[in-house]
């Protein structure tokens, strides 16, 4: 009886001790995202990660966006980090310049490269944007696209946008779609709208073969193909009449101006392709195309302007093979098609083809153009600083944003915009960058 009772016990104390080293064994790191609509959704994909991993578990937090830098920031100053994390194209430079990031290009190398949508790695580079390495990887992008009222473009018996549009049958079509019914000056439908804003104005610049930045994207250096697509832009405002000032749009959003029928044509990003079905309702045939290549631009200069959302690893992670395989699972074929609104592509390209994903029995019916965009992505303007030189969100002060403002309202023409938001960049720009 004590023999059997000594076997008994012994085979608990072995038990014991497995259970002990499988928990010993178990991983732990952190997850933060900054979507808390898509949070459930995040989580339900976390917890299938870790059913596959058993030895790994996530603890994950969804933050507001408003909350998220301040915390992460914060956490990054006290050395607390969580190993994986959202990472803005506007922000990798500084992070990567401060230290903050793994390096993860060994890793990427590893990956499939042709099931990815690898033109948008170059935003992850750090610091030459084609030949360094990466410290973050998209599971997103997004690109910018001419969005257009077929339905105005009918009744006013002009063509569709097609490949073969210049900048000039763009400026035509913009003044046929125009209407000023009681010849005031005062359209009640402009033909276009634009700003200052980055994803107005940066598409014209890079589809004409310009540049905003010195190659080194460490001073602003304005080109003349860059000067050339500022000019056309302003010429639509007060030349031809065909894009309303900017200190006339009062009470309306500006992206509410095209799903509102307020303008028949209208740039910006893939991304409110959801807004403006949300919006439209329905009440008016929509498409999309890609911005006019520009008359300056040579063959094989066009460019399309687009930037991806993405994941970092910490560079103080003390698990960085859970972190790197956790985001590999983030990034690939379990994501659900429901966490990308329409218009924010997968970085997977199954993803981003499936019918699921396109959804081609809603507007636009041209939705593909965005993924034939996916390959002509090329450099963006971010750079440590950008949101004080471009003037994000500006509408009256020195960053580019509210000096070309001033454009659109006839205060300034370009080449003083020009003069001016240059000298405000490079006295942001020569605080983060020496020569």
């Amino acid at each position: 009886m004590k023999k059997s009772l000594m076997i008994f016990a012994l085979v608990l104390l072995m038990t014991a001790l497995f259970t002990a080293g499988v928990f010993a064994q178990k991983t732990t790191i952190r997850y933060f995202m900054w979507d808390p609509e898509f949070q459930e959704m995040e989580r339900g994909l976390v917890e299938e990660f870790e059913k596959e991993n058993p030895d790994i578990e996530v603890e994950f937090t969804a933050l507001e966006p408003t909350n998220y830098w301040p915390k992460i920031s914060a956490m990054a100053a006290a050395g607390e980090l969580p190993d994986v994390f959202n990472m803005s194209s506007g922000y990798i430079d500084q992070w990567a310049q401060d230290g903050l990031l793994m390096n993860i290009q060994d890793k990427v190398d590893e990956l499939p490269q042709d099931d990815y949508f690898t033109r948008v790695f170059s935003t992850l580079r750090y610091p030459d944007k084609t030949e360094s390495d990466m410290y973050g990887i998209p599971y997103a992008w997004v690109t910018t696209v001419l969005y257009y009222n077929k339905d105005m473009f009918d009744a006013a018996g002009v063509e569709y946008p097609n490949e073969d549009w210049t900048w000039e049958d763009f400026r035509k079509a913009a003044e046929e779609l125009t209407i000023d019914e009681n010849g005031d000056g005062v359209p009640e439908v402009y033909g276009h709208w634009w700003y200052g804003r980055y994803a107005h104005v940066e598409p014209w610049v890079y589809a004409n073969g310009g540049r905003i930045l010195n190659d080194l994207k460490t001073r602003i250096d304005v080109d003349e193909k860059a000067r050339e697509a500022l000019q056309f832009l302003g010429d639509l405002s007060n030349k031809y009449n065909v894009s309303p000032p900017k200190k006339d749009v009062v009470g309306i959003r500006q992206q509410d101006m095209f799903p509102l029928q307020q303008t028949a044509m209208w740039v910006d990003g893939s991304w409110n392709i959801q807004h403006v079905r949300d919006m439209g309702q329905g009440a008016f045939d929509w498409g999309i195309a890609k911005v006019p290549q520009g008359p300056s631009a040579e063959p094989g200069e066009y460019e399309a302007y687009g930037w991806p959302d993405s994941l970092v690893i910490s560079k103080e992670s003390e698990h960085k093979e859970a972190a790197w395989k956790l985001i590999k699972y983030l990034i690939g074929k379990n994501r659900p098609v429901d966490s990308y609104m329409a218009g924010k592509v997968p970085i997977l390209k199954s993803l981003a083809e499936s019918d699921e994903w396109l959804e081609t029995d809603n507007d636009p019916e041209e939705i593909e153009i965005v993924l034939e965009l996916g390959e002509l992505m090329g450099r963006t303007s971010f750079t440590i600083g950008w949101g004080e030189w471009r003037g994000y969100a500006d509408t009256g002060g020195s960053g580019m944003n509210g000096v070309l403002d001033s454009v659109t309202n006839g205060e300034m023409t370009v080449d003083e915009a020009v003069e001016e938001f240059t000298e405000h960049g490079n006295t942001v720009l020569e605080r983060y960058y020496e020569e």
